[in-house]
């Protein structure tokens, strides 16, 4: 794995998991090897912050230390689950059934991945309408965790 492949893949694990374990490097690390371990691998070189298997058990660990937490909300939404994902529509109601379950948390954390593939498969080209409607989706997705969360609720949205 190339060293900013592995820098990014520390810098999502770290914004990930900040709100549990603070803003350490090594704890960073440790998830990562905890991480690629249980993705049964020999080697960590094909698994990447970008790689769905890897995004998967970094959610699905973070949301067993959320539930054993009590205090802290997760939800994680993947835009690619199907070919709607990304329209807006779909994409409000897909954050407002997250948003419906966080509510009684006082801190929480979303997750949304795979937006830009939705927008733009790997198979097309980026085109001026693409990159607004991406843009267009992201701020439409701000503006309702701001608007649907409680004003003391300390929410991270974070987008990969």
């Amino acid at each position: 794995m190339t060293r900013s492949a592995k820098l990014r893949r520390l810098h999502f694990l770290n914004a990930l998991f900040a709100p549990l374990t603070g803003h350490d490097l090594y704890l960073a690390e440790q998830l990562d090897a905890a991480i690629t371990t249980s993705l049964d691998e020999a080697t960590d070189d094909e698994h990447t912050s970008s790689d769905p298997a890897f995004v998967t058990a970094a959610a699905l660990l973070f949301a067993k230390l959320c539930h054993a937490n009590e205090t802290h909300g997760f939800f994680h939404w993947d835009a690619a689950v199907d070919a709607t994902g990304g329209t807006p529509l779909f994409a409000r109601a897909g954050l407002m059934q997250g948003l419906k379950g966080l509510a009684p948390f006082a801190e929480a954390t979303v997750l949304v991945t795979n937006l830009r593939s939705a927008h733009c498969p790997e198979t097309k080209r980026w085109t001026e309408r693409r990159r607004r409607d991406y843009d267009d989706t992201l701020t439409l997705l701000r503006e309702l965790t701001v608007a649907r969360t409680r004003r003391n609720a300390n929410v991270n949205l974070l987008f990969l």
